[in-house]
């Protein structure tokens, strides 16, 4: 079987984000999109346990996509779960240095592991998790964005609302 993961923050998940885990569901067998903590950036918006459920609420109609989080390294995290790829978005020539580098990394600390990068359609390369974050918090529309079923938790998280319940989030 093959099985590949998607890491990443996903602070909260983007459409971009879910352009890739599509294309990269119809490539492996498996794909697990793996939260994980990023210990060189600050608290998020929505905690790691948010997050997954966010992410499992928008890939619910992709019966080979999984979802899980880790706050270890994510070679290890490849070698415990069977999986020798890992699959990365490229939005820009710019994040082509820094994902090669971790590539490199993550091959150094799991040598059966390597790294497939998907680009960004044009029409998301704009967008980051930090960009819907601060328009979000302005109030922007954010339909081109985020998913639309967790616009509402995106909206009432960034700014400092509890999260709605399940019955009252768009279908």
């Amino acid at each position: 079987m093959r099985r590949a993961i998607y890491p990443g923050s996903f602070d909260p998940v983007t459409l971009g984000h879910l352009n890739i885990i599509k294309r990269a569901a119809v490539i492996f067998d498996e794909l697990i999109v793996c939260v994980c903590v990023n210990s060189a950036k600050n608290a998020g918006l929505f905690t790691p346990e948010e997050r997954v459920e966010l992410i499992r609420r928008v890939t619910e109609g992709l019966p080979n996509v999984k979802v899980d989080r880790t706050s270890h390294l994510v070679a290890d995290y490849a070698r415990q779960h069977g999986a020798q790829v890992l699959v990365k978005g490229l939005r820009a020539v710019s994040d082509y240095e820094n994902e090669i580098q971790m590539a490199m990394l993550n091959n150094k600390l799991y040598d059966r592991l390597d790294t497939v990068f998907l680009y960004t359609r044009p029409k998301y390369a704009y967008l980051s998790s930090t960009v819907v974050k601060e328009m979000a918090r302005y109030g922007a529309d954010l339909r081109d964005f985020v998913p639309r079923q967790i616009i509402v938790d995106v909206e009432a998280k960034a700014r400092g609302l509890e999260l709605p319940r399940h019955e009252e989030r768009p279908q």
